[in-house]
């Protein structure tokens, strides 16, 4: 155990290099003459013992010297110096320890610099007025991407590019489509490195006009194009350009190839001809034209965008520990267009894939037979022409004794009599050795019952009580020997005594499903129950179900069963040593299921043929049918008529009739069995039946009312579901009464519920004839029965007359006038005002008088006060003019005390008596008397005579006082009497 001790301590110290850090690719910026810059590329990785790096430049080691320009500072390569003719190209750092090497990705070092324009002067352009001319720009010596202007003339005037000049950032050269006179000048051509942010100008190119005339109109001659096969990156921005050359100037369009449409990230700029397209996906690969055409002719050029993608992986192979012997197998996928390619770096260096235990296929590495001399970092590359992918993993390959310490042999195992069982071995030893078994103290021989496996584990069939015992595995190879040893214990079978069985019940029932067993008594049971094969949960979500089974029993009730419950349920019985299980059938007679595929199959005005699929029975065979249906205009479904009237339970289809036209429809079925009816079936498709001219008039027509010369007709619009069509409208007909023909007006608002006819010739409140009919656009339906009406009438021309006052009391006036005589105009009542002296006209309270009434009491007034009258005619059109006002004061309010009261006791009650009290000229006639009793308001007694009776309690004194009332108001009141403790019965007399 100390030999296999040591390596496994050396497998937790030692680990192979892993990069924590890899070189990236630089474009550095270099200034023209400039050559002091430093580049740096890092390189890290962990491992133990800890790496030492190598560094190599397009697939040659560096080898750093004192003095050179090449250093390393940890992992890090350091260039000082930079030569962009010497430094140029692809680094790769190498990381190596004990366990291998491993070599990162690439990573390109690139100068981007600008050299002067080498040319100082260059020779005039002639070119005729009309002719498309070429600038050549002839850039410089340069390294990284450039962008192109030209200058007019002098700084700062750029040339503006439109349909007719063009920049190429491709070449820099300026293009003309068509010279005129003003373009006529110097251009110079601006060049900048993006990377550098330098910029030089080349030497300014003349543009002077030939004398020998203008040239002539021609087809457009294309200058710009773009290659026939452009490669594209993946999620990269590509840009076309197209320009033409031509007389009159050329206009450039864009299309794909096969007329496929551009996506709207497509930016297509006519007016500098350049086609961009940004984050260039799978989908934008093809053929694009570029159209130029005049009205001379018509020229074009294609090229292709084809779509790549540098490799990505996919799937990484992982380190991996393997014993002697043992096989590997190590997968490595990537993505990329074109397909990637695979190759496997052993240590940084190809693999030798003329080993017959080695084999390479599609990125996949197999290794048979491993031994000692296959550990190393081993590395894939996934490459295409557009990029490669490093991927790494670490191999180690031990060599240990037998070991048990990670996976001893179970100290219990637990077998069925009769049964099988397993006792496995598995301890940890490289080589694979010889495993063998005893029994107790004694080898143990194989027999028919008796088997080891290939991998050391022991089987035993058709276990015995015999069988019980201590097992013990023993493994050795060269290096050691090692054991485990367990006890098997042979218990006795489950069995289920419950016989399988089948239920047949009702919706509603309660039931119980039995699962009784028989078992080894030291074993605990667990009970699982499955419906259709799945597990029931019991609680809230299977509230239907209840556990009531006791320690050997898993019985389970089922309360208000239900059809979704129909179904089969299984009792599974499980111990430590088997497991058994038995299923029952369960049958769930219940209304039926909702019937299917509800359809609407054709339509007419008025039917509707419906047909439906049957739904379950529920083990009840359907009795009959039912169809239901809803439309917009109601609420809920309702019951329908059908042919045939009654639906057998074998009908599929029926026809619903009474329908409306021009109404939407839903249909649904339900059907019936002896057990009740079940749910409906899912709503058919809306159907609308067909239309047909209207056959439902608007009620009650009437009209009246309305401004001068008009005649108002009403009616009570046809609701939508009795229009029975599209462009539904009314028919208003009118006449006079006693006329023979009808005048008709359309209304084509279907909402609409009244029409107002104007004429200057109608009279005022003459009598007219009305009827109203419907029409849509199937026809015309028929009319209302003829009513009449009246034109609108003009309000009261004269004032009413005689209008007289007189006052009643002190709260109330009597007003009477003199009623107009109708002539052509109606008098519906009239509208009295009255104030009073201490109020404003505008503030009059009104009374109005319906029908010919020729006078009002006007109550509720105050005494002795003056009030001003005045009264109008009204009529529906208004009201007439005013009347003269007159007034009238209200008379006094009663001021006399009542006199000689007298009084009588008896026992427990008291007559009085008293004079009546006689109204002057002035004062209102009194109408009764109040009586305190002195106790409370609440006990004032009321009477209309001068006597009363009244109630009193015994040995009490009591105090009297009475005062006259009228319409006025009350008057004064009498002098206080006082009422001693009486005995007897007197008459006194108290004032």
């Amino acid at each position: 155990m100390l030999f296999n001790s040591k390596l496994f301590l050396l497998s937790i110290l030692q680990l192979g290099p892993v990069f924590t850090k890899q070189p990236g690719s630089v474009v550095f910026p270099l200034q023209h003459g400039e050559n002091r810059k430093e580049v740096v590329f890092s390189c890290e990785a962990q491992g133990h013992p800890p790496p030492f790096y190598r560094w190599k430049l397009n697939d040659s080691f560096i080898h750093p010297r004192p003095g050179s320009r090449y250093s390393l500072v940890g992992g890090n390569l350091h260039i000082s110096r930079l030569n962009k003719d010497e430094d140029v190209g692809i680094y790769q750092c190498l990381g190596s320890n004990s366990f291998g090497t491993i070599v990162s990705r690439e990573a390109s070092l690139h100068v981007a610099y600008l050299e002067d324009f080498k040319t100082h002067r260059r020779n005039p352009v002639r070119v005729r007025e009309g002719q498309g001319v070429v600038l050549l720009c002839g850039p410089p010596s340069h390294s990284g991407e450039l962008t192109f202007k030209w200058i007019f003339n002098e700084y700062p005037s750029f040339v503006t590019q439109d349909t007719r000049r063009f920049v190429s950032q491709k070449t820099g050269n300026l293009y003309i489509a068509k010279v005129d006179p003003s373009d006529v000048g110097n251009y110079t051509c601006v060049v900048t490195n993006t990377v550098t942010k330098s910029s030089v100008q080349g030497p300014p190119t003349p543009l002077v006009l030939r004398v020998d005339g203008v040239m002539g109109e021609y087809e457009p001659k294309i200058e710009v194009q773009f290659p026939e096969v452009v490669p594209v990156a993946k999620s990269s921005t590509v840009k076309l350009e197209c320009f033409a050359l031509g007389n009159p100037v050329p206009t450039i369009s864009w299309r794909r190839e096969g007329g496929a449409s551009f996506g709207r990230k497509v930016d297509v700029n006519k007016a500098s001809g350049v086609l961009e397209i940004p984050y260039f996906q799978m989908e934008d690969a093809g053929v694009y034209e570029c159209v130029a055409e005049n009205s001379r002719g018509r020229n074009l050029v294609k090229g292709k965008l084809s779509f790549y993608a540098a490799p990505q992986l996919t799937e990484k192979p992982q380190d991996v520990q393997k014993t002697i012997d043992d096989t590997l197998v190590w997968e490595c996928k990537a993505n990329g267009k074109p397909k990637p390619s695979y190759r496997w770096l052993k240590n940084g260096e190809p693999l030798d894939h003329m080993e017959d235990r080695l084999q390479v296929n599609n990125g996949v590495l197999n290794i048979t037979s491993l031994n000692l001399a296959d550990i190393g970092m081993y590395q894939c590359v996934a490459e295409n022409r557009h990029g490669r992918v490093f991927t790494n993993a670490e191999l180690r390959v031990v060599a240990i004794a037998p070991d048990f310490s990670q996976n001893l042999l179970k100290a219990q195992t637990l077998a069925r009599q009769g049964g099988d069982v397993l006792i496995e071995c598995k301890p940890r030893m490289s080589p694979r050795g010889i495993i063998s078994w005893r029994k107790g103290k004694e080898a143990l021989r194989e027999n028919h019952r008796v088997t080891v496996l290939d991998n050391g584990s022991l089987r035993i069939s058709n276990v015995t009580r015999l069988d019980d015992g201590l097992y013990t595995c023993v493994a050795r190879n060269q290096f050691g020997v090692a054991s485990s040893a367990g006890s098997l214990l042979v218990k006795e079978p489950t069995a289920i005594t419950s016989p399988a069985g089948h239920l047949d019940v009702t919706v509603g029932e309660s039931i119980v499903l039995p699962c009784q067993v028989s078992h080894d008594p030291t074993l605990e049971l667990k009970f699982t129950w499955f419906f259709n094969e799945q597990l029931i949960h019991f609680g809230n979500l299977w509230a239907f179900f209840e556990k009531v089974g006791g320690r050997s029993s898993g019985d389970i009730m089922i309360r208000n069963i239900q059809p979704k419950h129909a179904g089969k349920y299984t009792c599974a019985v499980q111990t430590k040593v088997d497991s058994v299980s038995i299923a029952t059938d369960v049958v769930v007679r219940g209304p039926p299921g909702p019937p299917g595929d509800c359809r609407v199959t054709a339509v007419t005005e008025n039917t509707a043929s419906v047909s439906w699929a049957p739904g379950a029975d529920n083990y009840s065979p359907i009795l009959s049918y039912a169809i239901q249906a809803r439309t917009p205009f109601f609420l809920g479904w309702q019951a329908v008529n059908t042919v045939p009237k009654l639906l057998g339970g074998k009908q599929l289809s029926a026809t619903v009739i009474d329908l409306n036209p021009w109404v939407e429809y839903e249909f649904r079925v339900l059907a019936t069995n002896s057990i009740g009816t079940g749910e409906p079936s899912r709503p058919s498709k809306k159907a609308r039946t067909r239309e047909t001219p209207p056959r439902v008039t608007p009620a009650r027509v009437n009209g009246g009312g309305g401004g001068h010369s008009e005649l108002v007709i009403t009616w009570e619009p046809v609701p939508e579901e009795l229009q029975s069509g599209s462009g539904f409208g009314y028919v208003v007909a009118f006449r006079p009464l006693g006329a023979q023909g009808w005048m008709q007006a359309a209304v084509t608002s279907p909402e609409a519920s009244r029409y107002v006819f104007k004429n200057e010739s109608i009279p005022p409140f003459s009598p007219y004839q009305v009827k109203v009919g419907v029409y849509n656009n199937r026809g015309e339906g028929p009319f209302s029965p003829v009513t009449t009406i009246h034109s609108a009438e003009e309000e009261p021309s004269r004032a009413p007359g005689r209008l007289r006052a007189r006052s009643v009391s002190a709260s109330e006036v009597e007003v009477t006038w003199k009623p107009l005589a109708w002539s052509n105009r109606r008098i519906l009542g009239y509208e009295l005002q009255y104030w009073s002296e201490r109020q404003k006209p505008d503030t009059a309270s009104v009374i109005r008088t319906v029908g010919n009434k020729t006078s009002v009491l006007i109550r509720d007034l105050e005494g002795r006060c003056t009030y001003y009258v005045s009264l109008r005619a009204y009529n529906s059109a208004g009201v007439g003019p005013q009347s003269n006002t007159v007034n009238v004061t209200t008379k006094k309010p009663r001021n006399q005390a009542p006199g000689k009261i007298m009084w009588n006791t008896s026992n427990s009650k008291v007559i009085l008596r008293w004079d009546q009290v006689h109204a002057l000229e002035n004062e209102s006639e009194v109408t009764g008397y109040k009586v305190e009793t002195g106790r409370n308001v609440e006990d004032e007694e009321t009477t209309n005579s001068t006597s009363l009776e009244l109630s009193l309690p015994v040995n009490q004194d009591y105090v009297i006082q009475i005062k006259p009332f009228s319409e006025g108001g009350e008057g004064r009141s009498s002098r206080q009497i006082t009422i001693p403790k009486i005995a007897g019965g007197l008459w006194r007399q108290g004032l």
